[in-house]
């Protein structure tokens, strides 16, 4: 299915038809389908027979073999976390991913994958000659990955097309950027998510402004139960600094062992996100802007940042940003949840300048 949002891009890539180049790069924010629009289109050039729009039929024997995820010729490159938990591109806001399985399996595109895809492609394809290689996401290769990936970029196998998907394309080495042809993604209109909303069960409105306005990382939040989570974030939060940080880092580091934590997939790494989202929207107010994230908290917000220092609360910003690096593999969460919460508790603090 392509989605609404995606359906122009997508008749160009139909429109291309043998013209596509041998690389395609998808950029932009998790959550919008970037990797659904790669599955679709891998989809439609191993199809026998693709419909009058361009997508797979879905009945021929090539299709059942990619339905059935035997499909010779269709490399799906990913990290080993996210092919346990059965996720893409789309389970990504930022980092928005099922924390529980994923700490099991590594969170990189190892080398060895690339040494396997290189030997796969020596030979020739098994069905038409075409074969589609998707690297979701690219920016999970690490420098060696990406130079052995880059040799095949240069020195493609004839009938490849190599379809790359990254929210963060500057973390791609730049030879890579060069070697394929870009296509990138936005924030869609709000009349087409509000229309598309209209025919799911819809998200939350707080999850999709939480996520941006990027409509399929909502949904999968609402899916995975995150409302709850949310209201529970919001109303401990908002109660800093008059709460102990120290108290509340205590029973966050509980919270985040809990059932309901544990089936939603809820880590530290999304507490240091939402973290993040918040003191943007502080910064935003102190700065004459808007409430982004937490529109429903726009008064809560507001009062915190009439009273804030912006320098200090641009400086925290700064610090989450350091943490969220270090936040997937923490060595102490409690030490962690402790000194994010000191800081912020401090930014707060802080004489308004």
């Amino acid at each position: 299915m392509i989605h609404p949002w995606l359906q122009e891009t997508w008749q160009r890539l139909v429109a291309l038809g043998e013209r596509l180049p041998h690389a395609l790069l998808f950029v932009g924010p998790a959550g919008l389908g970037k990797r659904d629009l790669a599955d679709a289109l891998a989809a439609r050039l191993l199809c026998a027979t693709p419909r009058p729009d361009g997508c797979a039929c879905d009945r021929c024997t090539t299709c059942q073999l990619r339905r059935s995820g035997n499909h010779p010729d269709l490399f799906m490159i990913v990290p080993a976390a996210d092919m346990e938990a059965g996720n893409g591109d789309e389970s990504r806001e930022g980092g928005e991913r099922d924390i529980g399985s994923a700490k099991k399996k590594s969170t990189q595109i190892v080398i060895e994958q690339i040494r396997d895809l290189q030997q796969s492609l020596s030979v020739t394809g098994h069905q038409s000659g075409r074969r589609v290689i998707v690297v979701d996401p690219a920016e999970a290769m690490n420098p060696y990955t990406a130079n052995a990936l880059l040799k095949l970029l240069e020195e493609p196998p004839a009938g490849c097309l190599f379809v790359l998907v990254s929210s963060a394309p500057r973390r791609l080495l730049p030879t890579i950027r060069s070697r394929c042809q870009q296509w990138s993604f936005s924030q869609p209109a709000t009349d087409v998510v509000g229309q598309w909303l209209g025919t799911q069960e819809a998200p939350a409105a707080d999850l999709l402004a939480l996520t941006g306005g990027m409509p399929l990382a909502a949904q999968r939040l609402a899916g995975q139960g995150a409302g709850a989570l949310l209201a529970r974030f919001v109303r401990d939060v908002a109660q800093l600094p008059a709460t102990d940080p120290l108290q509340l880092a205590g029973q966050w580091e509980a919270w985040l062992k809990s059932k309901e934590a544990l089936a939603a997939g809820f880590g530290i790494v999304q507490l240091v996100e939402w973290m993040q989202r918040w003191v943007t929207d502080l910064a935003s107010l102190r700065l004459g802007g808007r409430v982004r994230f937490f529109p429903r908290e726009e008064e809560v917000v507001r009062a915190l940042a009439q009273r804030s220092n912006v320098a200090a609360v641009l400086n925290c910003y700064n610090e989450f940003a350091r943490i969220r690096r270090v936040a997937q593999h923490p060595l102490n969460a409690r030490l962690m949840l402790e000194d994010m919460l000191l800081r912020y508790a401090r930014a707060l603090a802080e004489p308004r300048s």
